[in-house]
């Protein structure tokens, strides 16, 4: 067994952007809150299709985590499955159902006005 890599912000925001990709979670959107917020370095946003798909997703990703970088996240919401936070310190997760997420708005509070999208960037498939 490897040591686990060094949890930067970033190199735990590219593992998050992965993790989330592979497990099929759909309109990604990370946000840099550098500057912006005390909470942490970036946050990221991303829905799935049903509470059983949000649930797995978050559970995959805080084993990826402390798996990879010995993470111990903070989990609120897994058994319900409508809208998991995930904190990793560094960077915040939000999973949601698209009905949930379309109704909380998250992005637009952190990224005012449609014109402003500098801070908000779509995560790129590979």
């Amino acid at each position: 067994m490897s040591a686990p890599q060094t949890a930067t912000s970033d190199a735990l925001l590219a593992a998050i952007l992965t993790s989330l990709d592979e497990d099929k979670g759909e309109d990604i959107v990370q946000i840099n809150l550098r500057g912006k917020s005390e909470i942490g370095d970036y946050m990221v946003i991303a829905s799935g299709r049903s509470t059983r798909q949000v649930s797995a997703m978050a559970e995959k990703l805080t084993d990826k985590l402390k798996a990879e970088f010995g993470v111990l996240s903070k989990i609120e919401g897994k058994d319900t499955g409508d809208w998991v936070l995930i904190d990793t310190g560094d960077v915040i997760v939000h999973i949601f159902r698209p009905e949930v997420r379309e109704f909380y708005q998250l992005e637009k509070m952190w990224v005012p006005g449609a014109d402003n999208t500098a801070g908000s960037t779509p995560a790129a498939a590979d």
